[in-house]
């Protein structure tokens, strides 16, 4: 099955903030299905990008439009779910974090609650209060909450940053649930090792700019940048300071 969303289409995109260009002139096409990676340095524009492109910030200029449809066509936004660096949780049980979501007009999961439970390993915690779970069980739970709505693009930003190996490893393992089930993926990450792991294709943003669009394997083994191979290199240049 196609995946209603692609193609993306980014023309000449920028974002201005308090007289700042903060992205500027980004223009790309992504057709393909699979996890796309959006690495950079802190302060690069990885989220800023993200956003954008799921239609939580307004641009200054330019277009973004999914499968041909505008990223605010609210059948756009309805067909995309997000998870945040920081679990956003309900004041509500573990199963009603998850209820609550497949009960919306534009839900079309193909999961039951006990399936997403099951997946998330909270099945014995099902009636506990969300906000009382440790860190990579409310990752767990956010995630597949956000599975929950049927979402044909799933943006993830920084999902793991704060979480240990063990818990890394299962929202790894979603991650690729989610692909596998011909969801297309955006993954920012500050983790290199997590994005030659689970990458089809990579972003490389450096000041606001895209200096690299690649298919993950050309990018980590040849950039076609200086900037990329530093980077991937772990070094720090001046510029990016």
């Amino acid at each position: 099955m196609s995946n209603p969303l692609l193609p993306l289409h980014v023309t000449d995109m920028s974002l201005d903030l308090d007289s700042r260009r903060l992205l500027s002139n980004i223009t790309l096409t992504i057709s393909n299905d699979g996890i796309t990676a959006i690495l950079g340095h802190n302060g690069a524009g990885k989220s800023l990008l993200l956003r954008a492109l799921h239609g939580l910030i307004n641009t200054s200029g330019g277009t973004v439009t999914w499968g041909g449809q505008s990223v605010t066509d609210a059948r756009t936004r309805q067909q995309q779910s997000m998870v945040f660096q920081k679990p956003v949780l309900l004041r509500r049980s573990v199963e009603r974090n998850i209820s609550y979501v497949m009960k919306l007009p534009h839900a079309n999961s193909e999961f039951t609650v006990a399936e997403l439970l099951q997946l998330a390993r909270l099945s014995n915690k099902a009636r506990q209060p969300a906000r009382t779970l440790s860190g990579g069980e409310q990752q767990r739970l956010a995630f597949v909450r956000a599975l929950a709505t049927g979402p044909s693009v799933l943006f993830l930003d920084e999902p793991t940053a704060n979480l240990d190996p063990d818990a890394t490893l299962w929202i790894e393992k979603l991650i690729e649930t989610a692909a596998e089930r011909a969801i297309k993926v955006f993954l920012v990450t500050h983790d290199i090792a997590q994005a030659r792991r689970l990458a089809q294709e990579v972003l490389f943003i450096r000041n606001g700019r895209v200096e690299e669009h690649a298919a993950a394997r050309q990018f980590f083994t040849h950039p076609t940048s200086t900037h990329s191979q530093s980077f991937i290199d772990g070094i720090l240049t001046g510029s990016d300071l």
